[in-house]
């Protein structure tokens, strides 16, 4: 009693008239019990606080695929549209290329059902127009090769008729020099007769027979004067048409190539139309493939984003959802930022997938019941936007195989294995707020490579 009260009952109530008070006073040795049991409890304390207790890192993370292109994903509409007609239902199983949803175009741009015929004439059509100015090029190509040749053949003649006057010139100054010669013996032997004739020794007539030859001599060299110039006339007059014959052939030529410069570039003023119209034509196919809306993979329908009949929707945005039907499992969880060098690729983790029973001893995994292991195959170099670091696991071929019935997006729970030590070290860690040990990993392997067959889903 405690005796804290002035007020005493003993006298009025005895404690040995109770079940409970006989069995207290008449066992007396019942102290003894209860200090063996305290030290039973003691040592059992002190072994467990020996015991091997293995240092860990836990997150929260959800159930994914190992691989981007298995993970769910939804199928958007490049374009703008309409839907029409729906070839599916939600949780149908659907093959790579089958058909999910036609549409309709809801821009005026392309209302026209033969939109893509049209380009292919019009194509067609420029291709022709290409056709023709080729020709026309090849046309005129042929041409300046026809004045080419043409100017070749008067320039030859013209030179032939240069050369020509030049022998003429050169024949007349022959002959003009031997009617000066003659000129000369006629004005001596005048001379001569005449001088005869005055001292008695020679007749007038004979005088008067050497004036006429000596005219007729002058007459011949005034005569072959006129012809040398004429001669040198026709020379310049050679030189002249061979100028001229240039010049005509020069502008022919330029004229020709003006029309021929003009018709290339004509030309190529067509091709360009010609590869913007392709380019249409191209967009326009393109376009037409759009309006159906096929599956990139093998998979499962899990959601349609759009429903009904009529419904428009803009470029860009998700109309359905599918499942990949083959992936490989894996764990998406998050740590934080002070674990994070603790982690290594390869390392051992145990999961624990939300809606399957276990009892979890996170220090002693051997005694734990429905977990799983995994091995850390890929660790994030940035922070993600909740603040800590995520890490992608994969099953570990040497545990446990992990259940066929979980399914992707199921939350789970990660253990990351880390030192063996006491459970005294552990629990004096924790009181004073140390890190766990750093570790490596003695045969880390720096590429991990996931080998297990893909999971296939059932319908």
């Amino acid at each position: 009693m405690l005796n804290i009260s002035n007020n005493n009952i003993d006298n009025e109530i005895s404690l040995e008239d109770y079940n409970s008070g006989k069995i207290l006073f008449q066992k007396k040795n019942i102290h003894k019990v209860l200090n063996r049991i305290l030290l039973l409890f003691l040592i059992i304390l002190l072994i467990v606080f020996f015991l091997p207790w293995t240092q860990n890192v836990t997150g929260q993370g959800f159930v994914t695929t190992l691989k981007p292109g298995q993970r769910p994903q939804t199928i958007q509409s490049p374009i703008p549209g309409q839907i029409e007609k729906w070839f599916i239902q939600e949780g149908d199983y659907v093959k790579k290329g089958d058909t999910i949803l036609k549409i309709s175009e809801v821009k005026s741009d392309y209302f026209d059902e033969k939109l893509v015929q049209r380009t292919e004439n019009q194509v067609t059509a420029k291709e022709s127009s290409e056709t023709a100015y080729k020709e026309k090029v090849k046309a005129l190509r042929l041409q300046i090769n026809a004045l080419k040749n043409e100017q070749k053949l008067k320039l030859k003649q013209t030179k032939n008729k240069l050369l020509q006057a030049k022998l003429i010139v050169k024949s007349d100054s022959i002959t003009l020099q031997a009617y000066q010669t003659n000129q000369v013996i006629a004005d001596t032997r005048f001379n001569r007769i005449l001088n005869l004739q005055k001292e008695g020794l020679k007749a007038v007539r004979d005088v008067e027979e050497k004036r006429i030859k000596l005219q007729e001599a002058q007459a011949k060299l005034i005569s072959q004067e006129n012809k040398l110039l004429e001669s040198k006339n026709k020379v310049i007059n050679a030189q002249i048409e061979l100028g001229r014959i240039n010049a005509s052939y020069v502008d022919k030529l330029s004229e020709v190539r003006s029309k021929l410069q003009a018709a290339k570039s004509s030309q190529y003023g067509v091709q360009t139309e010609i590869y913007k119209l392709e380019n249409q034509l191209a967009n326009y196919s393109r376009r037409n493939s759009l309006l159906y809306i096929i599956a990139p993979q093998n998979g499962y329908i899990n959601r349609a984003l759009k429903g009904g009949i009529g419904e428009t929707f803009k470029e860009g945005e998700s109309v359905v959802s599918i499942m990949p039907a083959d992936y490989h499992l894996a764990v998406e969880t998050y740590i934080r930022p002070i674990d994070l060098p603790l982690m290594n690729i390869g390392g051992k983790v145990r999961v624990q997938f939300d809606g399957w029973p276990a009892i979890v001893f996170s220090g002693w995994e051997g005694i734990s019941y429905g977990t799983y292991g995994a091995k850390i195959v890929a660790i994030e170099n940035f922070i993600s936007s909740n603040g800590m670091y995520r890490l992608l696991l994969a099953p570990d071929e040497e545990d446990y195989k992990w259940p066929s019935g979980i399914r992707v997006g199921s939350g789970a729970k990660t253990i990351a294995l880390l030192n063996d030590v006491p459970v005294w070290y552990e629990l004096w860690r924790q009181l004073n707020g140390f890190p766990p040990n750093f570790y490596t990993i003695k045969s880390q392997k720096q590429n991990y490579k996931y080998k297990q067959k893909p999971v296939k889903l059932t319908k």
